[in-house]
C-alpha cells in the first residue's frame, strides 16, 4: 500500500475524472454567475422588491396624479412655477385701498413692483409729501401682510410723469414753447 497522505491519486491508478456539466448543471451554474455579477453591480437579481418610482403606475398611496380641490391644485401650482411674489404683489395693487386707507389710496395709487421696490403716483405734491412721511409704516403693514422683505422701499413720484419723447413737430434739444417765449 502507498500512504501519500496528500489524497492523489495512488500508484498506478489514473486521477477520477469530474464529470462535465450538461443542461441543467449549465443553466444552473450560469445563473450563479450572473447572480454573482448582479451582487457585485449592487443590482442584486431576485428577493428584492423593486423600489418606487414615481409615474410609473398608480396604487393605493397617494400621488401627484391623484384628483384634488381646485383650490389646492392651484397653491401647488403657484409654488411650483414660483408664482407666490408676483401673485401677493397682484393682491396688493388689487387691495391698495383696503392696506392704506380710503384717504390715501384716493390720491395715491401703485403703479409697479420692482426689485422689492413699489413705485407709488402721487395726484399731488402735498400728498407725495405725506407719503413719503408714512413710507415706512407702510412698508412695515405691506410686509406683514406679503411676508418679511418682500418690499424693502416706496418710491413716491408726485403728479404728471416722465418728459414726453420728442414728436413730429419737435426739434431736438428744444424744453418745449418755454425756450422760445422767455
Amino acid at each position: 500500500m502507498n500512504d501519500q497522505g496528500d489524497g492523489g491519486p495512488r500508484a498506478g491508478q489514473e486521477p477520477r475524472r469530474v464529470p462535465e456539466a450538461s443542461g441543467v448543471d449549465l443553466a444552473r451554474q450560469a445563473l450563479a454567475a450572473a447572480r454573482e455579477q448582479a451582487r457585485a453591480r449592487g443590482n442584486a437579481a431576485g428577493g428584492r422588491k423593486r423600489q418606487y418610482q414615481p409615474g410609473l403606475r398608480s396604487g393605493a398611496r397617494a400621488d401627484g396624479r391623484d384628483p384634488m380641490p381646485l383650490m389646492a391644485a392651484l397653491d401647488r401650482l403657484r409654488t411650483e412655477r414660483g408664482w407666490e411674489m408676483p401673485m401677493a404683489v397682484a393682491g396688493v395693487m388689487e387691495r391698495w385701498p383696503e392696506i392704506v386707507g380710503p384717504d390715501i389710496a384716493a390720491h395715491c395709487e401703485p403703479e409697479r413692483y420692482e426689485d422689492r421696490e413699489l413705485v407709488v403716483r402721487c395726484d399731488s405734491s402735498a400728498w407725495a409729501a405725506q407719503l413719503k412721511l408714512l413710507a415706512p409704516q407702510l412698508v412695515a403693514r405691506l410686509n406683514a401682510d406679503l411676508g418679511q422683505g418682500t418690499v424693502r422701499l416706496i418710491k413716491v413720484h408726485g403728479p404728471g410723469g416722465r418728459p414726453k419723447g420728442y414728436g413730429p413737430w419737435r426739434a431736438p434739444g428744444s424744453k418745449g414753447p418755454g425756450d422760445t417765449y422767455g
